[in-house]
């Protein structure tokens, strides 16, 4: 059984009380659910002073929030190298003023004068709860599940905290594993970038919390996020064990606008759907690797994936090979941008899965609606791509099918002669840039992209004002290529329009309805204004 209530927890981390009293009233104008006072972050730390910041804590809102307080051992990630015996008495002095859990370290509760103090404690304020931790901010637990049984067996009324460093996300799952196998009140995290994703899903699987940051400054543990983006880009309020899942896989997902786009698309059609960003670092290997730990966990309930850098032809090799169904379009292009998982299809892998390119569709017609112009007028046009990747693929694809004579350039010569070969069209190293005598020009390779945005990966000098220039980069919206071309008088596409474009047909494989490619576009723009 999985408790239904996960608490959306602001961590307090002051220097002082009047600093904590004003991120109190912050963190709980913002929707905090409960906060955890880190008195470890507190100078010159006394009890008299968190007695004082609980009552503070307690008054501060109309109606009462739960508090957890912590002083965590500077071993652990305490701020503060306080001594065992302070932590000890702030603890207990916690209970006794009404705090409804206060967190120990679980190596620390060995001790049996420390056990006899804080048991002796939680027995004259019985509403209290202990939470007993464990933190590894290197990797994995040895054995998670076997140190999950051993802070219960120390102590059967404690709350497990097991939070760890997740150093690829296929190090999340034995956390979602144990979620899903245990019962009752426990907290399961992990920390770092590749273990966002369990910070988000908690209240899916029914960890008893998940902590925000007030701000990005703020966090107290690697790959905490803000409460703003929790609630707002992941719509925590609405998740619930039914909740289905999606995301964007790929190695540069954390400055994507797709989670914002598609929770926003999710939004206004009603629908219990979830969109994350996965950082999927690594080669096939380890894409691989994902893809099984997701279909073998049907309690997860993913149904479908957008694919970006670097695994789009991965993503197609994995499908091809666990005989899914691949999309004749996306055979023919070579990448593959959209999977979805059909969980009505059970196959011995797990759900069917198949295989899709949105890229050719949103790339096409970004070129011709910003252009106004009609397919067939691409005929014989002369265009040079840049880049040999999966988004080169799609749009080499769709300018050969139009007619267009394309010529690839490419840093590794081999893999531009490869593509061209594909779908008979030239190739070129980088060097042959300066005699570049294109009509259009298509960057299909990531750099200019955030935060590398002073990059080009066309010099300012080979652009011409006869040229149209098209950055499939729409982060930042306008990158430093397209500013030079217009300097240059040539003519742009963005990046942007191509994005949402084909984030509406990836909507529509997903739910099988349309949604307003103007809700994709006002979402997104919103999102950046506010960065």
């Amino acid at each position: 059984m999985i408790v239904t209530m996960t608490y959306l927890t602001v961590p307090i981390a002051a220097a002082n009380a009047d600093e904590a009293k004003s991120q109190i009233k912050t963190a709980l104008t913002a929707g905090a659910e409960m906060l955890e006072l880190r008195t470890d972050y507190l100078e010159n730390l006394t009890v008299e002073m968190v007695v004082d910041l609980i009552a503070k804590a307690k008054s501060a809102y109309k109606k009462p929030i739960p508090i957890i307080v912590t002083c965590r051992d500077h071993a652990q990630g305490g701020a503060n190298e306080y001594p065992e015996n302070l932590r000890i008495e702030v603890l207990s002095a916690a209970i006794g003023a009404g705090a409804e859990f206060v967190d120990l370290e679980y190596e620390n509760f060995f001790s049996i004068a420390n056990q006899e103090k804080i048991r002796r404690a939680l027995s004259q304020n019985p509403k209290s709860r202990l939470i007993l931790s464990a933190h590894n901010f290197e990797g994995k637990f040895p054995n998670i599940t076997k140190l999950y049984r051993h802070i219960l067996t120390l102590y059967s009324a404690a709350i497990p905290k097991l939070v760890y460093t997740a150093n690829h996300i296929n190090d999340c799952f034995e956390a979602f594993d144990l979620l899903h196998q245990s019962s009752g009140e426990r907290i399961i995290l992990c920390m770092g970038r590749a273990g966002l994703i369990s910070r988000i899903i908690a209240k899916k699987l029914g960890s008893l919390v998940t902590f925000a940051s007030l701000d990005n400054e703020s966090a107290t543990a690697p790959g905490q996020i803000t409460i703003e983006q929790l609630k707002k880009t992941f719509s925590s309020d609405s998740i619930n064990s039914e909740t289905v899942l999606y995301g964007v896989l790929g190695s540069m997902v954390y400055n994507s606008a797709s989670p914002a786009a598609h929770n926003a698309c999710f939004a206004k059609a009603e629908l219990n759907k979830l969109y994350l960003p996965l950082l999927v670092e690594g080669g096939e290997n380890e894409f691989d690797e994902f893809m099984r730990n997701v279909r073998v966990r049907s309690w997860l309930n993913f149904a479908g994936f957008s694919v970006t850098i670097p695994h789009k032809a991965n993503a197609l090799n994995y499908v091809r090979q666990s005989g899914g169904v691949v999309e004749p379009l996306t055979e023919k292009i070579g990448a593959a941008n959209t999977l979805t998982l059909d969980t009505a299809q059970i196959t011995n892998s797990g759900p069917q899965i198949s295989a899709y390119n949105t890229d050719y569709i949103g790339a096409m017609d970004a070129i011709i609606s910003k252009l106004k112009i009609d397919k067939s007028d691409l005929k014989d046009l002369s265009v040079a791509v840049l880049g040999a990747g999966g988004v080169a693929r799609a749009i080499v694809a769709g300018l050969t099918d139009a007619g267009a004579k394309v010529c690839i350039y490419n840093r590794t010569v081999e893999k531009a002669e490869k593509l061209a070969e594909e779908f008979g069209c030239d190739f070129a190293g980088l060097k042959e840039l300066e005699s570049l005598d294109a009509k259009l020009v298509v960057n299909c390779t990531s750099i200019g992209m955030e935060p590398d945005v002073d990059a080009t990966p066309l010099p300012q000098e080979y652009i011409k004002k006869d040229m149209t220039i098209f950055d499939t980069v729409y982060n930042p919206f306008e990158t430093l290529l397209l500013k030079q071309a217009k300097e240059a008088g040539a003519k742009t596409i963005d990046g942007f329009t191509m994005f949402v474009e084909q984030a509406a047909e990836q909507f529509k494989l997903f739910t099988g309805s349309q949604t307003e490619p103007k809700l994709i576009e006002k979402t997104v723009i919103k999102q950046r204004s506010s960065k």
